[in-house]
């Protein structure tokens, strides 16, 4: 065979094997990745399968039975009594359409009557019927009744008006044992959930994420909370409206209670009294009218604030366009706290002092958890210097301790960003009132955990009062990554002694009956017209 003959007899073999082995190779990827998917589906049947099963077991935990539900029900010896029963209420229209698909998974999840659309039931009517149920069924012996009281827990899904109001409920409502509360984040700041390890971004609504979250709530650990009572006071108008705000710019912490009776010790006449409370913050200046515009933006277009990110842009939008990032030129003094109120505190039962404000302070707020604007925490922890020199602790929730701190303007708020970041510590008190007389000023902002609103201010030699103190507490469900911390806690830096107290009896004897409630069960109701998703 010539040269040529052989060159291109090589040629042709090398062709063909590379054409084989490209078969071959091409062959195997076929088989591999045909075996790749087989093993892969029969994973995820297996899975599937697995999950299902652990799935149904975790479901069990937390189902309650009809006859637990329906008044009138009868005693029965059910098969299963739940670990951990659970009363869901969702509002359906927080977090644009997440509430409304968070609760179709629940009820296809859980038994559908034990699943509640705020929208609908009121939860103080819902409770006291399935306590009066539980009473009923325990008189009669049923077992399981008496085991879903002693550990019934209840899940809220919303923003931080709605967890508010179900903690007012349920502190309302007095109840034998009162269960302890897990929060859903379905608002713009999610606060509160922050606060006890759950979150602050909109949770998932399909089953896998809400098993997930199910599983949380069955290992989460109960810890007290303090709970703060409000009251705000103001001379009746003259002429004019019967309300001096209109019912639906007022909180509905304050609105839900209404006016005082008659025979209320706090009533005064020619006043108009409000009372409630609140868990996390009161705050008042810059901060309340930031949230004020952004809450009458979602008002006039709520089809603009579907979304959380969006919501938390237009906020810091908001903040620019209102002039707080250089308040000393857009803002005049008269808007400085110093300027618009007297605050005196009570650090010490029966001994009230006067707060001296930084004239440059714009903003104050009265904290209670260490969460605030979506996660900051505007009071930090004091160096152990600070703690011994000016009596400043950690920001504990159980301590009968509420913390007031300033804020210059949106650039000193930024500030909180930074690890170590914190406002201007102004006190800690177990009381705080706010006096606010004739000025330049003819209105302020206010805002109670995440509900605004425009507060008028006197025109003559009337006094607009706010006094806020401490009123009992209530239980939450936290997660192993909560922020917050007890005072009781071993690991907590700082502790006060067993058994103290701060209460004093005396001075809290004459109208404890008349305070014993915050208003959010009883009396409350929708007003005519109102928009549920407000409590977003």
């Amino acid at each position: 065979m010539s040269r040529q003959g052989r060159t291109e007899f090589l040629g042709k073999l090398a062709s063909g094997s590379s054409n084989c082995v490209r078969e071959l190779t091409l062959g195997s990827v076929v088989v591999a990745r045909s075996l790749r998917e087989s093993i892969h589906g029969f994973l995820s049947r297996s899975w599937e399968a697995v999950m299902g099963e652990k799935s149904e077991n975790i479901l069990k935990d937390f189902y309650i039975p009809n006859y637990i539900l329906v008044a009138g029900s009868g005693v029965r010896n059910a098969s299963n009594i739940p670990a951990f029963p659970l009363i869901v209420f969702i509002n359906s229209k927080s977090g644009g359409q997440l509430g409304g698909e968070l609760l179709v998974t629940y009820r296809a999840l859980l038994n559908k009557k034990q699943v509640f659309d705020l929208g609908d039931s009121a939860p103080d009517k819902v409770l006291r019927q399935i306590y009066t149920n539980l009473q009923t069924l325990k008189y009669n012996g049923d077992t399981v009744a008496s085991a879903i009281e002693s550990r019934l827990r209840i899940i809220v899904a919303g923003g931080d008006g709605t967890a508010s109001w179900l903690l007012g409920v349920v502190s309302d409502l007095k109840l034998p044992k009162p269960p302890p509360i897990a929060t859903v984040p379905l608002g713009t700041g999610n606060n509160l959930p922050y606060s006890f390890g759950w979150g602050k971004k909109n949770p998932g609504t399909d089953p896998k994420s809400v098993i997930s979250f199910l599983e949380q709530v069955r290992t989460a650990k109960e810890m007290k909370i303090d709970s703060w009572h409000i009251i705000m006071r103001m001379k009746a108008p003259k002429q004019g409206s019967c309300d001096p705000i209109a019912p639906l710019e007022l909180p509905h912490s304050l609105h839900a209670f209404h006016r005082v009776s008659e025979t209320d010790v706090l009533n005064m006449e020619g006043h108009h009294t409000y009372r409630g409370g609140f868990w996390n913050y009161f705050s008042m200046g810059m901060d309340a009218q930031v949230s004020y515009a952004f809450h009458s933006e979602r008002k006039l277009h709520p089809e603009k604030f579907k979304n959380q990110l969006v919501n938390q842009s237009t906020y810091l939008k908001l903040a620019g366009t209102q002039g707080w990032f250089c308040a000393s030129l857009f803002h005049p003094s008269s808007r400085n706290i110093a300027q618009l109120t007297n605050v005196k505190v009570m650090r010490r039962q029966g001994h009230w002092e006067e707060l001296l404000i930084p004239r440059s302070i714009r903003s104050i707020v009265c904290l209670n958890l260490p969460s605030f604007s979506g996660g900051l925490n505007p009071w930090g922890n004091p160096n152990r210097r600070k703690q011994c020199h000016r009596d400043l602790t950690a920001p504990y929730i159980d301590d009968g301790l509420i913390e007031i701190v300033g804020f210059r303007n949106a650039w000193h708020g930024l500030v909180l960003l930074a690890p170590s970041g914190h406002g201007t510590r102004l006190a800690q008190a177990s009381r705080v009132r706010f006096e606010f007389h004739k000025g330049a000023a003819d209105h302020t902002f206010m805002r109670i955990d995440g509900e605004p609103w425009k507060q008028p201010l006197p025109v003559d030699d009337d006094t607009v009062i706010v006094e806020i103190s401490h009123f009992g507490q209530v239980s939450m469900l936290a997660t192993p990554s909560c922020q917050s911390k007890s005072v009781y806690d071993p690991a907590s830096p700082v502790g006060y002694p067993d058994g103290e107290d701060d209460t004093n009896d005396d001075e809290l004897s004459e109208d404890w009956e008349e305070r014993r409630k915050l208003g959010a069960a009883d009396t409350f109701k929708f007003p005519d017209g109102f928009d549920i998703a407000h409590l977003s």
